[in-house]
């Protein structure tokens, strides 16, 4: 009835209808006489809060009010009138119902200034089927009722029907609805003032209503998902966080009353140096912030400056009026929560990619029409943010629908492939070696790390699109990139064994290219099917410019657990022992200079947890090539140097075979498909360098050295010698190393030390760092050429590598070298050995060839005589 609520008595400031942390809260006529009992138990009293517009007349057991009551008037027992404005579901979020407005009976309204206190935004099914609300007030008045405290906790459907959940599945519309009183979502719930509500005018088209929901739609098809109960919930949070600096004053109340220990630095967990071991008890912490609060401070621009504070974790920027969030926002990618609710952007800049540490983005009530493709990078988004925006209707589908992990993908799979950067440019360093006419005592050296299959995980590198960082599409990358720069000598590390023989190998032998491969050693404990899959180096060389003179692989374990100074080293067995990495060296001679040159190709340990580890790696490496290099240096000299080539017969057989194969001969002249190619001029090569002492013979080390200038690895290489107290051995024990201190012979230069190292050699996002080198014997070679950086303006969207043009997290180095001058050796004749892919054997030679060079040897020694 109209005048239910006057035909009880009601205590001072009663009543049906009152406020509870700020929601208005329900109660049937038929929950009257429990409700009165509660109120009048011990431990349940009454709260008198005075109604709006309603009379309060104390002492008086019934009020005796005439009403004129019409269809129209508001009921909590009976569904608006046909002409009620309720029945208009899109009347309350148009430009003429603002928040905050209600019928003209209600909150003191209408001609008798009398009415409800309350703000009623009725759920779409109560608007429009009328039965639905009675049906719930009689299911309620068969159940018990809890007390009115109680009644938001115990509002959902399972709490007041448990048994007609069960045994009346007919009742399913009725459930949907009362899915969202538990969420505080639709249903009873109330609209905020519009004090709390800066856009007044949210964004929803004709089809939908603020649930997301279709109008028009069955119950069962109006379901809202968790997905989209979520951004609605928090879409009424963020709206309520509107006043100037909300957040930094709600965590100030938070944090009041924690103490923060003021404890000396040194005085700390005695794990804390496990759990934290990029930062030393020695250094001390500057910043002892990280989230900042901007919000409600109308602000229409930012300022660059805020750019700057790279340190920044949390940055809120809502409930101002920005229309632009400028590209600088990029800079900041250690962020985690970033909020731009309820200001007026039209568009995120494809720099909001970078950020891809976020876990939540917030841009409810603003003016976004799409979302960009960069925003797929951030694969560990949690919220996305996207209510009250005048979205596409694809993307908003694919929010409520799937949410926000589903949005991400479906941004990130679907993002058009952009244009590759430019070049990069090849910086010369010697302009005069460049002009000059002596070119056969250059070579070119390219060093690659390519990226293992199996380490291209979308955990690690969830911001890559699936195509991008599949294996099938990334080796095609890698061997183009190979095969563009031509480089005379090729380091490549973490090739799996599988993908060198089948692949690499072959495709590469069409390029003159003949290779030495080892895999990492557990590879000889597995079966030959799991072994096909573990990683190693492989060293590539132009067989029509150099000879395999001889090969060796290094494994850092097997070589530190049989040395004698450090067995029994704890550490060894526990810390060097179980990393397998390898070295592989090759020693090389140029068949037309005779100078040689030892290749060394490595890969050391990554984790920065294990320093101390990758030193002894590094020392047993240089240790073992010492050794090696005085070997090389009695080495006898190579005979006959004559690369193998194809026969003339099977050479005439190429080119008859050649237009039937080509589509394009067949356009050419008749007259020149039957002329012959000139053969290239004869050079004869000279005699075998000689060398005094291991450390003259020309020395590269390609490495990815997993650490950074200033790191004791790079100390060691660079400056040749390092003290066994070294901060990086933390104390710890390995034998002669930290009792004598690590050295080596060699005078070693980074090649990119020339211009200073590169910007990064590995671009992830959350490590940007130069960790490969090229290293060479400063004595014995002099560096002419290095590929140079990419370009900068085509990163400032890329958050890391791999992506569709740069197939490994790595940059692919390529340095270019002068042999500096020697004597020649011509003492003994040896033959040259063919080692193969995987096992070598002497070739056979006539007596005949022998003689014959033996001869041409004494012809020129008359000659310079």
């Amino acid at each position: 009835m109209a005048d239910g609520s006057y035909r009880y008595g009601q205590p001072l400031g009663g009543g049906q209808f009152f406020y509870s942390n700020n929601q208005l809260q329900f109660q049937h006529p038929h929950h009257q006489p429990q409700q009165q009992h509660h109120q009048h138990q011990p431990g349940h009293p009454s709260r008198p809060l005075a109604r709006n517009g309603s009379p309060i007349r104390t002492g008086r057991p019934s009020l005796n009010l005439h009403l004129n009551n019409t269809n129209d008037t508001p009921s909590p027992t009976r569904s608006p009138g046909p002409q009620s404005p309720a029945h208009n579901v899109f009347g309350m979020f148009n430009q003429g119902h603002q928040q905050g407005q209600q019928h003209p009976l209600m909150n003191g309204g209408g001609p008798s200034n009398r009415g409800f206190g309350m703000h009623m935004n009725f759920a779409p099914k109560f608007q429009t089927q009328q039965q639905q609300q009675l049906h719930h007030a009689q299911q309620q008045q068969q159940q018990p009722q809890p007390p009115p405290h109680q009644h938001p906790q115990q509002h959902g459907h399972n709490s007041h029907h448990p048994q007609q959940q069960q045994q009346q599945p007919q009742q399913q519309p009725h459930q949907d609805h009362h899915s969202g009183h538990a969420h505080g979502i639709i249903g009873h719930q109330h609209s905020f003032s519009s004090g709390g509500m800066s856009n007044p005018t949210p964004h929803f088209t004709p089809g939908h209503l603020p649930d997301g929901s279709h109008v028009g739609a069955p119950p069962n098809v109006n379901k809202v998902s968790e997905h989209w109960q979520q951004q609605l919930q928090l879409a009424q949070e963020s709206r309520q966080a509107n006043s100037p600096h909300y957040h930094a004053r709600t965590n100030a109340h938070d944090n009041k009353g924690v103490t923060v220990s003021t404890s000396n630095a040194g005085q700390g967990d005695e794990n804390s140096d496990e759990r934290n071991r990029g930062t030393r008890s020695s250094e001390t912490r500057r910043q002892d912030w990280h989230a900042l609060d901007l919000g409600g401070q109308g602000l229409r621009f930012l300022s660059e400056a805020l750019f700057s504070y790279t340190f920044l974790e949390k940055l809120y920027m809502n409930a101002n009026k920005l229309t632009r969030l400028p590209a600088g926002i990029g800079r900041l990618k250690n962020l985690t929560h970033l909020d731009l609710s309820n200001n007026q952007i039209r568009e995120l800049p494809p720099e909001i990619g970078m950020l891809v540490n976020l876990k939540q983005l917030l841009v409810f009530d603003n003016n976004l029409t799409t979302l960009p493709h960069e925003l797929g990078a951030l694969y560990q988004l949690e919220v996305l943010g996207i209510e009250g925006n005048p979205l596409e209707e694809a993307l908003k589908s694919e929010m409520m629908q799937n949410g926000t992990k589903a949005l991400i993908t479906h941004l990130r799979e679907g993002a058009p492939v952009t244009l590759p950067p430019r070049e990069r440019e090849w910086m010369v360093l010697d302009e005069t070696v460049s002009t000059s006419s002596n070119q056969i005592e250059k070579f070119s050296v390219l060093s690659y790390n390519t990226l293992c299959n199996r380490y291209a995980t979308t955990s690690q590198y969830g911001y890559v699109p699936s195509l991008a960082l599949s294996w099938d599409y990334r080796k095609e990358l890698i061997l183009q990139e190979v095969r563009t720069h031509n480089a005379d000598i090729v380091c490549l590390q973490e090739v799996d064994m599988d993908s060198y023989n089948e692949y690499f190998r072959v495709q590469l032998a069409y390029n003159d290219y003949k290779g030495v491969f080892w895999p990492k050693s557990r590879a000889k404990t597995m079966a030959e099917r799991e072994a096909k899959a573990v990683d190693g180096c492989a060293t590539l060389y132009k067989g029509q410019k150099y000879i395999l003179l001889d090969k060796q692989v290094v494994e850092f374990a097997n070589t530190a657990i049989n040395r004698p100074d450090m067995k029994g080293e704890d550490d060894i067995y526990n810390r060097v022992m179980p990393r397998d990495q390898i070295a592989v060296i090759t020693f090389l001679e140029n068949r037309l200079t005779g100078s040689r040159i030892v290749v060394v190709n490595a890969h050391i340990y990554w984790d920065p947890s294990f320093e101390d580890v990758k030193l002894v790696q590094v020392a047993i490496l240089m240790e073992q090539v010492s050794k090696l290099v005085e070997k090389y240096a009695k080495w006898p000299a190579c005979g006959d140097k004559t690369p193998i080539t194809l026969s003339s017969e099977m050479m005439q057989d190429e080119r008859n075979q050649g237009p039937s194969s080509n589509p394009s001969s067949s356009n050419e002249h008749p007259h020149q498909q039957h002329q012959q190619p000139s053969p290239p001029p004869v050079i004869k090569p000279a005699p075998s360098m000689e060398y005094q002492s291991g450390s003259q013979i020309p020395l590269l080390v390609c490495i990815d050295l997993n650490a950074t200038r200033g790191s004791g690895v790079y100390d060691l290489l660079a400056q040749g010698s390092i003290p066994g107290t070294h901060r990086d051995l933390a104390g710890r024990t390995y034998g002669k190393f930290t009792r004598d201190g690590m050295q080596h012979p060699f005078s070693l230069k980074s090649s990119y030390g020339n211009v200073g190292e590169l910007s990064f050699t590995n671009y992830t996002p959350n490590f940007t760092e130069v960790i490969d080198y090229i290293w060479y014997s400063t004595n014995s070679l002099q560096v002419t050429g290095l590929l140079g950086e990419v370009d900068k303006e085509y990163l400032r969207t890329v958050p890391g590598f791999p992506n569709y043009h740069f197939p490994s997290d790595h940059l692919a180095l390529l340095a270019e070298f002068m042999v500096k001058g020697g004597t020649r050796k011509e003492k003994r004749v040896v033959t040259e050995v063919d080692f193969g892919g995987s096992s070598g054997g002497v070739r056979t030679r006539d007596r005949e060839r022998e003689r014959r060079d033996r001869d041409d040897e004494r012809e020129r020694d008359r000659e310079g005589s």
